[in-house]
């Protein structure tokens, strides 16, 4: 089992749109993602994880590797709606990871108040991303 993702690029702010299960089969694909990310956009980014249907050790380990990646870019990591399965316990060299109950909230922190949110908008998504 294998993730599908999304990134959008909004203005200063990517989100990174996970769906599936993030497990050892996965991190290499969650990785490379996290690559297309780091070449794109500018400012922090959210992985919002709302569809994501649980994680493993190896899948929280990836997370903890893409902030690093992020922050030796000089750009943050946020997570939004972790799975209720499990919490993410960074070792103590990895940056601070912000974590929000929902994408609305990571918004939020943001001051993200736009009237139509494809405004300004660039996307890119796996071909197995649901629509």
């Amino acid at each position: 089992m294998t993730i599908e993702w999304r990134y959008t690029v909004e203005r200063d702010l990517g989100v990174l749109s996970v769906a599936g299960y993030l497990g050892p089969e996965a991190v290499r694909r969650f990785s490379g993602a996290i690559g297309w990310v780091v070449a794109r956009g500018a400012g922090p980014v959210i992985v919002d994880l709302t569809e994501l249907r649980g994680w493993s050790a190896e899948g929280r380990l990836a997370i903890t590797e893409a902030a690093r990646r992020l922050a030796a870019a000089g750009r943050g990591l946020e997570l939004a709606a972790i799975p209720a399965d499990g919490s993410l316990v960074p070792d103590g060299d990895c940056p601070e990871i912000p974590v929000h109950s929902d994408l609305t909230a990571a918004f939020s922190a943001h001051a993200r108040h736009s009237s139509d949110p494809e405004e300004g908008q660039q996307a890119w998504r796996t071909d197995g991303w649901p629509t």
